[in-house]
C-alpha cells in the first residue's frame, strides 16, 4: 500500500479502504493501546462487512499496529517506548536515502506538491491547530518524500516505521514544548529537496531522526 494509492482511495478494494481506515484510527490513537478490537463495531462504523475488516486486521497485524491471541480476541497494540530504539535504527538509515533520492529523482509532479507544501508550511501556526491535524500533517509530508523517492519498496516500509514512530509521538505530543519546530524542520528538508540538493536533503533527513528520537527519550 502505496501513499500513491492512498490518494486515490476510488480505486482500492473494500478490505484495503478498511486498512486504511482502521489503520488511521490506530496510528492516532483513536483506538487506544491494548483496547480489545470488536470487528462488528468496526464494520458498523466504516459500513462495511466483517470480512473486508478482517482482512484488514490481518495486514496490522504484520504492521505491529494489532495483536491477536488465540481464545481472547485481537487488541490494538501497547506503545512501548523501549521499541523507539528499534524503530530509530532502521528510520536513521532509510529517511535519509528517501530523501536523497527524492532530490535525485523526483518527477515534476512531485516536485510541485513539494513546494506547494513548503508554501503551507510558511503560513501555519503549529501550535493553534489540534493534535490530529498536526500529526496528520507530519505524516503527509514524511509520505510525500517517501513516494518522490521513486521505489515502492522502500516507500513501504518506511510507511510502517513511520506510522509505529507516530503513535509514540501522539502519547508524547502534548508534554513536548516545541513541537512545532519538529515539525518546521520539514521546510528545510523539503526545500532541499525541491533544490535538488541530494547531500543537504540526506543530512537534514537524518538529523530529523535524530532529533525526534532523542525529544521522545526527554519525555520518559
Amino acid at each position: 500500500m502505496t501513499a500513491a494509492s492512498e490518494e486515490h482511495p476510488g480505486n482500492l478494494s473494500m478490505a484495503e479502504k478498511a486498512y486504511l481506515a482502521i489503520r488511521d484510527r490506530l496510528i492516532m490513537l483513536d483506538i487506544p493501546p491494548m483496547t480489545a478490537i470488536d470487528d462488528a463495531a468496526l464494520a458498523r462504523s466504516l459500513e462495511i462487512g466483517r470480512t473486508p475488516v478482517r482482512e484488514a486486521l490481518k495486514r496490522l497485524e504484520i504492521d505491529r499496529l494489532v495483536v491477536s491471541y488465540p481464545r481472547r480476541g485481537t487488541f490494538a497494540t501497547a506503545v512501548d517506548i523501549t521499541d523507539l530504539a528499534y524503530i530509530s535504527d532502521l528510520r536513521v538509515h532509510l529517511e535519509p536515502l528517501a530523501a536523497r533520492r527524492a532530490a535525485e529523482i523526483a518527477g515534476d509532479a512531485d516536485l510541485e506538491e513539494i513546494g506547494g507544501l513548503v508554501d503551507q508550511l510558511d503560513g501555519m501556526d503549529f501550535r493553534s491547530m489540534a493534535r490530529d491535524e498536526v500529526m496528520r500533517w507530519d505524516l503527509h509530508v514524511h509520505r510525500t518524500i517517501y513516494h518522490a523517492a521513486g521505489n515502492p519498496h522502500l516507500e513501504d516500509t518506511l510507511i510502517r516505521y513511520d506510522n509505529l514512530a507516530t503513535r509514540i509521538f501522539c502519547v508524547f505530543l502534548d508534554r513536548m514544548q516545541d513541537f512545532d519546530s519538529h515539525v518546521m524542520e520539514h521546510s528545510a528538508l523539503l526545500r532541499a529537496i525541491g533544490s535538488r540538493k541530494p547531500d543537504k536533503a540526506e543530512q537534514l533527513a537524518r538529523e530529523h531522526v535524530l532529533n525526534f528520537d532523542k525529544a521522545m527519550r526527554s519525555l520518559v
